[in-house]
């Protein structure tokens, strides 16, 4: 697919997870998932998709800030889940610094970015993108270095 033909379509809070939780259950390689924060209630979105995907095959990386960097409320959370994905299979790689950024590369076809904490959101008023593009999750890809990680 040509950076012509990029299928781009904006996404809230609230039609986000259907269609993300679709995009997962497609994906047949790796889901590499940025949110720089993880609660355990939001981890109950994904448990069966992500037990589904792993035993499929499924590569599952998580990048998540650092549970030291959180405040009292949400490190125990963060740890929580943190240890779930862990028990499970999914390898979870800690960032600190005050990591913030908040995307998903599915299969390396598909990119979703914007402002959402996938593995935490419940109130805010958010806005994500999901573009179908190799190229372009490619592109973030080689940018993040995640070839370092994975």
């Amino acid at each position: 697919m040509s950076l012509l033909s990029t299928c781009s379509l904006l996404f809230d809070e609230k039609t986000f997870y259907q269609t993300f939780l679709h995009d997962l259950g497609h994906c047949n390689n790796e889901v590499i998932i940025e949110s720089p924060f993880i609660t355990s209630e939001r981890m109950g979105t994904f448990d069966r998709i992500f037990q589904e995907l792993l035993k499929r095959g499924v590569k599952i990386y998580i990048f998540t800030r650092d549970p030291r960097e959180h405040d009292e409320f949400m490190e125990p959370q963060s740890e929580e889940a943190i240890r779930w994905c862990e028990a499970v299979g999914i390898q979870v790689l800690l960032c600190t610094g005050n990591h913030h950024r908040k995307l998903a590369i599915l299969d390396r076809k598909v990119l979703w970015e914007g402002s959402l904490n996938i593995l935490s959101q419940k109130h805010s008023r958010e806005i994500m993108r999901r573009i179908e593009n190799s190229g372009l999750a490619m592109e973030i890809f080689d940018f993040l270095r995640f070839d370092k990680f994975l």
